[in-house]
């Protein structure tokens, strides 16, 4: 199978739709974690260029400035989206990432939600509900994995 970007918004899904892509036997990672962001919060080039090079099937995840540059690395590129108000409360309260409980936070997030989001829409293969059952967008990720070489080449 491909390689994927999984991106989105802070509360979308991601790393909950990680982790069931990673227990049904997919090699996932989370750049949120382990390095692989530089201070200013872009991906470390160097390293992910590796990573695209050496793997033939990775679901990568994360959201920041430079992704762009990988996108032609990827046979698909899934935005996870949610509305704002979905997108607030988890980040509010989860315990394995501190991003968001402040309102500093919960500010910026609106903001990227009116400014970015559309910015990663238009580079989207697929837009997926984070809303939905994380099975169904499991399933989502991996039939765009399955008919990626078929449908439109990235």
């Amino acid at each position: 199978m491909p390689r994927a970007l999984v991106t989105g918004m802070s509360g979308a899904g991601k790393s909950t739709l990680l982790a069931e892509l990673a227990r049904r036997g997919h090699r996932t990672i989370d750049t949120d974690h382990d390095g692989w962001t530089t201070p200013d919060g872009r991906w470390d080039e160097a390293r992910m260029t590796a990573l695209l090079a050496e793997a033939d099937h990775v679901i990568v995840s994360g959201t920041v400035e430079n992704q762009g540059s990988f996108y032609d690395r990827f046979a698909a590129v899934v935005l996870l989206s949610a509305p704002l108000e979905v997108l607030l409360e988890p980040v509010a309260h989860r315990s394995t990432n501190p991003y968001g409980r402040t309102p500093a936070d919960r500010a910026e997030i609106t903001r990227y939600h009116a400014e970015v989001e559309p910015l990663l829409r238009r580079g989207a293969s697929l837009e997926l509900d984070g809303r939905r059952p994380v099975a169904d967008l499991a399933d989502a990720v991996e039939q765009a994995l399955r008919t990626a070489g078929t449908d439109r080449p990235r």
